[in-house]
């Protein structure tokens, strides 16, 4: 670094309350939405802020984190000797094999590409597997490096436009595939990496489908990424709605469901800046849209479908941090008619979140445990599960402890 570079306030000693005024300042975040996501008051969050209080409990610090989207709990205690990364996941063993394909560009080669429709073909079994395999990061990430390889080889050999065209969009689905394996996982540049090479194979193909996906998912990262990032997020899924409503009326059911996909998750971000009106206002019209489906009709990557509306509201009232609202939605909400294990898994942590937020603990655990049985693999990398359960472990309540350390062993945040 050179010595004239801005140096981080990170990096010197700072007490707890400094270290929460810089990384709120960093999201954008002003002390009063704070306070509310929190559900403290202006002046708490002042006074810790200040000194005048004292480092909250771990309980509140959790929580803090949560919503200052910390992905290293030293970030915000100051305390290297045990980092905690909350919503970043352990490192799969497959992701170097995976990085290195995706780095691989192929210009010559010594055989033939696969044709598209092979690669479909390819692409439908993998999305399959993911859906019904517990260990789905297993699963896709031994099968991600042959399929990136050769559907970057498919592009490069493909001579006329249409053959091209169709390449394109087979890489776009690969790429998206690929996103759901590298999410949650320590290495944010490889994701934005394949999030933008997406948007552009896609964009390439002219496929409207594999435009929509891959916005679905570059808006979802922007939204992950952080309040100063909403604006990014919106911005990626209005401009594709706007390109995909005119073609609406003649289109399959796929690119119906994608469109219905995006409208979800405008309200996903509504939800995430606490505008309930327009969350719920999205919503709703997503609920419309999915009522124009096939009844047994599930969108192999988005998960989109009549089913899935439940547990949309589930999410939206937790992101809205509505503890009695989340309860009430997943109580009307039917797990069973979720057929992605992965899926199942996530509103299974969706559910137990608004428990959580309900002061229901025990009803969170044992809501996390059916997450566990549903998908190991989703659980171990989703930071609200792993900040839902070290909370526990520091519950009053023995019962509470044990077993939120039992599933602490289980998901790899605690040793054995």
């Amino acid at each position: 670094m050179s010595s004239d570079a801005t140096p981080d306030p990170l990096d010197h000693p700072l007490v707890f309350g400094q270290r929460m005024q810089v990384l709120r300042t960093r999201r954008g975040m002003s002390g009063t939405v704070l306070a509310g996501l929190l559900g403290k008051s202006s002046s708490w969050v002042k006074q810790v802020e200040n000194g005048t209080l004292h480092t909250p409990a771990l309980s509140m610090i959790l929580r803090i984190a949560e919503v200052l989207r910390v992905r290293d709990l030293s970030e915000l205690t100051g305390d290297q000797t045990m980092p905690i990364e909350l919503f970043i996941g352990p490192g799969h063993a497959k992701l170097p094999a995976v990085r290195a394909a995706v780095e691989a560009f192929p210009f010559t080669a010594d055989r033939e590409a696969p044709s598209p429709a092979h690669l479909g073909a390819r692409l439908q079994s993998a999305w399959s597997a993911r859906h019904s395999a517990p260990n789905h990061r297993e699963v896709i990430g031994g099968l991600l490096p042959d399929l990136i390889r050769d559907a970057q080889l498919a592009v490069r050999q493909a001579d006329r436009a249409p053959e091209r065209r169709a390449a394109q969009a087979v890489l776009a689905e690969v790429y998206s595939l690929s996103q759901f394996f590298i999410a949650y996982q320590p290495d944010a540049a490889l994701l934005w990496r394949v999030a933008e090479r997406g948007m552009v194979a896609a964009q390439e193909s002219e496929d409207p489908h594999a435009i929509g996906m891959a916005a679905w998912l570059t808006a979802q990262a922007h939204r992950d990424s952080g309040p100063a990032h909403y604006d990014a997020a919106d911005a990626v899924t209005m401009e594709t709605l706007r390109h995909l409503t005119p073609l609406l009326p003649d289109a399959p059911d796929d690119v119906r469901a994608i469109a219905g996909a995006l409208r979800f998750e405008a309200g996903y971000t509504a939800a995430r800046r606490g505008d309930t009106g327009a969350a719920w206002g999205y919503w709703d019209t997503a609920r419309e849209m999915a009522e124009r489906l096939p009844a047994n009709y599930y969108h192999p990557m988005t998960s989109f479908s009549r089913g899935i509306m439940g547990a949309h509201a589930v999410t939206v009232a937790v992101e809205l941090h509505a503890g009695g609202e989340s309860v009430r939605q997943a109580a009307k909400a039917d797990a069973k008619t979720i057929p992605s294990r992965p899926r199942r898994a996530r509103h299974r942590i969706e559910e137990a979140r608004g428990y959580h937020l309900d002061g229901q603990p025990e009803t969170a655990l044992a809501t996390l445990d059916k997450a566990y049985e549903a998908a190991p693999e989703t659980i171990r990398y989703n930071g609200y599960a792993r900040r839902i359960i070290l909370e526990e472990t520091e519950s009053k309540s023995p019962v509470h402890r044990r077993r939120a350390a039992e599933l602490a062993v289980k998901i790899g945040v605690l040793a054995a």
